[in-house]
Parts: structure tokens; sequence; C-alpha cells
């Protein structure tokens, strides 16, 4: 069976989204190897690198671009999303969907990082 371990997002500018996610989502480094960090997100390691250093850790070709494809998001559970809501703002984060419940009685809400991934701020499922 496959479990997922780590998520690797591909920025455009590798300090800018540091900043974002560790001072404005509150997640620590698990590891700084220059210019490929990990954080902690608990079970799932978020990873990010800049978009020019990918083919030199991945020896893959890779067509570097500005424009994001909104092709995927993350989520991350809180047990309170309003309150979470609430700190992202404060911290000077765009809030791109307000928190909603969905008839299945899950609350969301969206917020997006500097290169537009969507990032889901919810309730857990059960």
């Amino acid at each position: 069976m496959l479990k997922m371990k780590y998520l690797i997002l591909y920025v455009s500018n590798l300090e800018q989204s540091l900043t974002f996610y560790t001072e404005s989502l509150g997640l620590p480094i698990r590891g700084n190897h220059g210019t490929y960090v990990e954080l902690d997100t608990g079970n799932t390691v978020l990873a990010m690198i800049e978009r020019e250093n990918v083919q030199e850790l991945t020896g893959l070709t890779y067509k570097s671009t500005e424009t994001s494809s909104q092709t995927f998001e993350i989520g991350f559970v809180t047990e309170d999303v309003h309150s979470t809501i609430e700190d992202l703002r404060k911290n000077g984060v765009t809030i791109i969907k307000e928190p909603i419940t969905k008839p299945w009685g899950q609350t969301v809400a969206y917020v997006a990082d500097p290169d537009g991934h969507y990032i889901e701020i919810c309730s857990s499922m059960g």
C-alpha cells in the first residue's frame, strides 16, 4: 500500500513562500537544505523548492513558468475554522473564500499562498 509522506511545491520565491508558511500559517521547519525546505505538518511533510532549482534536485526536465496551474489544493484541518481564518486575516493573509458550512456538516474556507496555490482550512470530517 502506498502512503503519502510528502508534497513538494514548486515556488517562484522560496523566501517569500517560507515566510508565508512559517509565519502566517505557523508551520515549523523540519529541515532546511538551502534550495529545498521541509515543513512539519504532522504525518505528511510539506516541502518546497524554487522552480528554477527543480531540474537540479530531480534530474528531470522541467519547464519553469511564472504562471500557476491550479491542479490541486492543500488541506489543513483545524478545530475552529472561523478562529483560524481570523488569525490568518490578522497576519495579513488574503482570504479568498470565507468559512461556510457544507451540507455534510464540514466547515471550509480558502486562502492562497504567494504562488496562488489554494489552501483549504477545514474542520474534521468526523
